[in-house]
C-alpha cells in the first residue's frame, strides 16, 4: 500500500483538530493552550510539506522550516514569560494574567 497525499492530509486533519478541541475544552491552563497551538502549527506544516512533495517543489519544506523556527522561538519566549508570572503570582491561570495589563 503506498502511502498517498491523502494519508497526510487526514493525519494534518486529526492533528489540527486535537488542537481546536484542546483550545475550546480547556482555557484554563496556559500550558496546555500553548501545546494546542504548537499542535495547529504542525499540522499546517504537515500540510505544507506534503503538497510540497506532492507539486514536486521546495517553497513548502522551505516555508515549514522558517514556521518551526519561529514557532520555537515563541514557545521559548512564552515559557520564560510563564515562569516569571509564576515566580511572582504562583498561578499560571488564564484569568489572573488578564492582570498584567498597564
Amino acid at each position: 500500500m503506498m502511502i498517498g497525499l491523502s494519508h497526510f492530509l487526514v493525519v494534518a486533519a486529526i492533528l489540527f483538530s486535537i488542537g481546536v478541541i484542546g483550545i475550546i475544552v480547556n482555557r484554563r491552563n496556559i500550558i496546555v493552550l500553548l501545546m494546542s497551538i504548537e499542535l495547529i502549527l504542525l499540522a499546517v506544516n504537515i500540510n505544507f510539506v506534503a503538497f510540497s512533495v506532492y507539486q514536486h517543489n521546495l517553497i513548502g519544506q522551505v516555508f515549514t522550516m522558517i514556521v518551526l523556527t519561529v514557532a520555537a522561538a515563541e514557545t521559548a519566549i512564552g515559557l520564560a514569560i510563564l515562569v516569571v508570572t509564576f515566580r511572582n503570582r504562583g498561578d499560571i491561570a488564564v484569568e489572573h494574567v488578564n492582570r498584567m495589563k498597564g
